[in-house]
């Protein structure tokens, strides 16, 4: 009832125009981009910029999700989240006020289409990114909480992975505020609810579960035991067993350990597909096909260096 109590609240059609009480920002609203259980979300024009703009009637929840985005303004590197760019209320009418904050507007496929239509590869790029991040916003005490494919886009130029949702940000040390079962631990029956950095590893490798099985599957029977064997009918997958049940398991110790096996992993990966490559290369080569293969060579030369960029830079 709440949420639908909210929605309806904080429902306005296209070309509606917030103005700010306090800091006399104005915005334009163009089209609404989402809405849940703390509040909608709207695409809105500013003096200069496109925006995303987030109102709701609970104030205490507004509040909340400001002190996550300055939190993560801290985060030393790419940030996961948006940049905050104002916080006040709307004066609606003169007969109510609506708390508002506004944030960067964040263009890209979300995590699933991207990986769907550059390729698989590409999961394992985005998951190491996504764990570095992690690593840093543990640092500041923070546990993202409900980590899923649809919280999560693929932003350009430089191919990062971002989050356009902070509502289920929590505190280290208190109980997750918002989880999506498939994600959740809990669900599985492999852990608790409460923030800590195990509970944001497990969904992440829930998350490199789902870009395999995108329909996603319901628990039947033994969490883990049913987790082991999806991960066993995928080939790519198995190769990541290890790492993966680990993360399931709740054996690494923060989410840097798990980027460092999940990169020795992806690295041997990788390494074992240029040599098949370039084996298959001097094959053509013998056959005269000099030039297709200089051609492959640097393709594959071009693969591995965008790998380092994005991995190491």
């Amino acid at each position: 009832m709440k949420i639908n109590s909210w929605t309806k609240q904080c429902n306005f059609p296209p070309g509606t125009l917030v103005d700010g009480k306090w800091h006399r920002q104005r915005y334009t609203i163009i089209r609404q981009l989402g809405s849940g259980a703390n509040g909608v979300v709207y695409l809105a024009k500013g003096k200069d910029v496109y925006v995303a703009l987030k109102m709701s009637e609970d104030s205490m929840s507004i509040i909340s999700e400001v002190n996550v985005l300055k939190a993560f303004s801290k985060v030393q590197g790419p940030v996961l989240g948006p940049s905050l760019l104002d916080v006040d209320d709307w004066d609606k009418g003169g007969q109510k006020t609506i708390p508002f904050y506004v944030m960067e507007y964040i263009e890209g496929p979300g995590l699933l289409t991207f990986v769907r239509e550059k390729g698989r590869h590409w999961a394992g790029i985005l998951i190491v990114q996504l764990l570095d991040i992690l690593e840093q916003m543990h640092r500041q005490g923070w546990i993202f909480g409900d980590l899923k494919p649809e919280n999560l886009i693929v932003s350009n130029p430089r191919t990062r992975i971002r989050c356009i949702d902070v509502g289920g940000t929590t505190k280290k040390g208190r109980s997750i505020k918002e989880f999506t079962e498939f994600f959740d631990r809990g669900y599985w029956g492999l852990g608790s609810r409460k923030a800590e950095p195990s509970y944001d590893i497990f969904s992440t490798a829930m998350l490199m579960i789902n870009v395999y099985y995108p329909a996603r599957f319901t628990r039947k029977g033994n969490g883990l035991d049913q987790l082991k064997k999806m991960i066993k009918k995928e080939p790519e997958l198995f190769r990541l067993e290890t790492v993966l049940l680990k993360a399931l398991e709740g054996k690494y110790r923060s989410a840097g350990e798990m980027k460092n096996e999940l990169l020795v992993k992806l690295s041997f990966r990788n390494s074992r597909s240029q040599k098949h490559s370039m084996k298959n290369q001097h094959t053509q080569a013998k056959k005269g096909s000099l030039q297709e293969t200089a051609g492959v060579l640097l393709v594959t030369s071009f693969l591995y260096g965008l790998y380092i960029y994005l991995f190491l830079l």
